[in-house]
């Protein structure tokens, strides 16, 4: 009967079953510092510079300054250090990896007519990752909340009609027809349920109130993430130099991300009236995702000694695949039993669109001739402006109604120097980049240094930088009920090699 009656409620609530969520949008609106040896060393100050693959991905128009086709290949080794306090509990993760963070090459057209004003057309590729999705971190401490609320707020409301196996019907039915008919909120009710964890307030079956099967009192909790995957950017690349004075490019960018994640919640108690003692909460999501954006941009010599740039970056339209797993265990002092919920599902969840914030980039350098040069760049991202779609979804309205009244617009800070002896060069750089988020405490301001050499051989060039930044972060273990934040100390450093070749 149940199966017929909510036939029609399915179709309303299959469009925001898995309820992405602000956490989601930011993950995939963020860049890391990222691209060649000589770019990092600077901190990525290069949007008035040009004249490296990476300064490609700031301004379109950098292309045009080199003066012949080149390629650069680029090797990072990345280390992140996560210090997590969670209530009484301190613990420390380090994670690191080696990886291609950039590979590209110009092509040079030099024009053979001196009265042609356009003196050149350059023709560029170039692959970078814009973000690494890999963390690992563990918040464990005593709490006076529990998990338990986590499943409440997603029960109340639900019939307990919907929560019972029929005759005939496993666990595994149940939970894959909530899952296809009533959505994510009814699959989580049914896991705290069928778990022992929460019991209904009457056994009438149209009831939809219902209580905690624990005591008040302490919750020993330890909450594990680990997460692997990438954001990458693949950009087709466009410019021209106008006479002596102006350069323009435009980037057409091929954007592909993945995301893996593992998250792991143990709760034990043994307060008084409590009827279970032990929760394993395990889920696991996986996100795919491809998405396109432009990039314009002009450098303009002002003298022979200052440029400025200038670049405007669109929004990104992403379209984003994801699908996830759920296990619960649970066990009882008093009655000696350990229940396991594991419906050997895979939810594959409807496919949604995310638009990120576009960004405005002012550029200034000063050039000392052969010997050195100073340069500095200010971005304009505005946070508030991302946006889940389809818009006219009310999981995903009410969304992007929290991204509104909690994200804010960010400015990014970056300034790097380069000094030359002979075919050495020596390279330092700062940045900054303020929170997105309104409260400043979600996440917190990031504060990065970097520092670089490199050696022209002729026809190779061989860069080597080391950049260091840090911030705070306090996410949520959940989004509904258990909202108990870790504090994160983030440390993240790497050392960057690039070779660059002449063609």
């Amino acid at each position: 009967m149940k199966k017929l009656c909510f036939t029609l409620i399915a179709l309303a609530v299959m469009s925001f079953s898995q309820a992405q969520d602000i956490t989601d949008a930011m993950r995939y609106s963020s860049d890391q510092l990222s691209g060649t040896a000589r770019y990092r060393a600077m901190s990525g100050a290069f949007g008035a510079l040009g004249g490296d693959l990476s300064a490609i991905s700031i301004n379109p128009a950098g292309s045009a300054i080199f003066l012949s086709s080149a390629a650069t290949v680029t090797l990072s080794y990345n280390n992140r250090q996560n210090d997590t306090r969670y209530f009484n509990g301190l613990t420390s993760n380090e994670n690191s990896d080696v990886y291609f963070d950039q590979a590209g090459a110009v092509l040079v057209f030099n024009s053979t007519n001196d009265n042609n004003p356009w003196k050149k057309f350059v023709l560029g590729v170039n692959y970078s990752q814009n973000n690494s999705f890999d963390d690992s971190y563990i918040a464990q401490g005593t709490s006076t909340n529990s998990i338990d609320q986590y499943f409440l707020d997603y029960a109340n409301g639900v019939p307990l009609d919907l929560l019972e196996t029929m005759t005939n019907e496993s666990l595994t039915d149940l939970y894959l027809f909530l899952g296809e008919n009533e959505g994510f909120g009814a699959q989580q009710a049914f896991l705290g349920f069928q778990g022992f964890i929460i019991n209904p307030d009457s056994n009438d079956p149209n009831n939809t109130s219902y209580s905690s099967n624990l005591g008040s009192g302490s919750f020993d909790q330890q909450h594990s993430y680990i997460a692997t995957g990438l954001n990458g950017k693949f950009a087709i690349n466009f410019s021209s130099k106008y006479k002596d004075f102006l350069h323009f490019g435009i980037n057409l960018n091929a954007h592909f991300l993945n995301y893996d994640r593992a998250t792991r919640f143990v709760e034990q108690n043994s307060n008084s009236g409590s009827e279970t003692n032990q929760i394993v909460f395990s889920n696991n999501l996986s996100t795919t995702g491809n998405g396109f954006s432009l990039q314009l941009g002009t450098i303009a010599n002002i003298t022979d000694n200052l440029r400025l740039g200038l670049t405007y970056d669109t929004p990104t339209w992403y379209l984003i695949e994801e699908q996830a797993t759920q296990r619960l265990e649970t066990f009882s002092n008093e009655f000696n039993d350990r229940v396991i919920v594991d419906p050997n599902v895979v939810n594959v969840y409807p496919d949604y669109r995310l638009k990120t914030p576009g960004k405005l980039t002012g550029s200034l350098a000063v050039l000392f001739g052969s010997k050195g040069l100073i340069s500095f760049d200010y971005s304009y991202k505005d946070f508030s402006n991302t946006e889940l779609r389809p818009s006219n979804d009310p999981e995903f309205a009410f969304q992007n109604n929290l991204i509104s009244e909690n994200l804010k617009a960010a400015s990014t800070y970056k300034i790097g120097g380069e000094y030359r002896i002979q075919n050495w060069s020596l390279r330092g750089g700062y940045r900054f980049e303020e929170s997105p988020y309104k409260n400043e405490i979600t996440l917190g301001d990031l504060n990065g240094y970097s520092a670089g050499v490199g050696y022209d051989f002729g026809s190779i060039k061989a860069d080597l930088s080391y950049d260091q930044s840090s911030r705070t972060d306090n996410p949520q273990l959940y989004q509904v009920g258990l909202i108990n934040t870790a504090n994160i100390q983030r440390d993240f450093s790497s050392v960057v090699l690039s070779l660059s070749f002449g063609i």
